[in-house]
């Protein structure tokens, strides 16, 4: 079977297709099937290629990450091979910050959720300097900036 061994891994990156293969050999000629450990495969994005020794994902994103696995059987026997899948993310927006213009002394609201795989960091600046603020979970709150 190719790949070879009981397992592998691919490292992929969102938004692009991702092609695994399952290549068997045997009399009589073996039947593909592809499984997710845990779930099943991702809806409406997979189709299978070459006579199913071949899954593609297309538009990947990080819901996509797991364990996937072929299962090649014939009267014969059966052989099974899992292929762990890493998504991997460049920074992107959940809720990108809005320009926000307040007076002296009034309070505002400033929102930025960003998300990635590794999940990236959040600084914050003030005309390109750094400006100092409590974090809580996914907050952070400012209680002087300098004008």
């Amino acid at each position: 079977m190719y790949p070879y061994g009981i397992s592998s891994s691919q490292m992929v990156l969102r938004g692009v297709d991702l092609l695994l293969e399952c290549i068997a050999s045997g009399v009589p000629a073996p039947d593909i099937m592809w499984y997710k450990k845990g779930g099943e495969l991702p809806v409406g994005k997979t189709k299978l290629e070459n006579f199913n020794k071949a899954l593609r994902i297309s538009n990947v994103s990080e819901e996509d990450s797991g364990e996937y696995f072929c299962l090649a059987s014939n009267k014969m026997g059966s052989i099974r091979h899992t292929i762990s899948v890493r998504v991997k993310a460049a920074p992107y927006w959940l809720d990108e910050p809005e320009n926000l213009i307040l007076a002296p002394g009034e309070d505002g609201r400033l929102v930025c959720r960003a998300n990635g795989n590794p999940k990236p960091s959040i600084q914050w600046l003030v005309n390109g300097e750094p400006i100092e603020c409590e974090w809580g979970r996914d907050r952070a709150s400012f209680s002087q900036i300098p004008s």
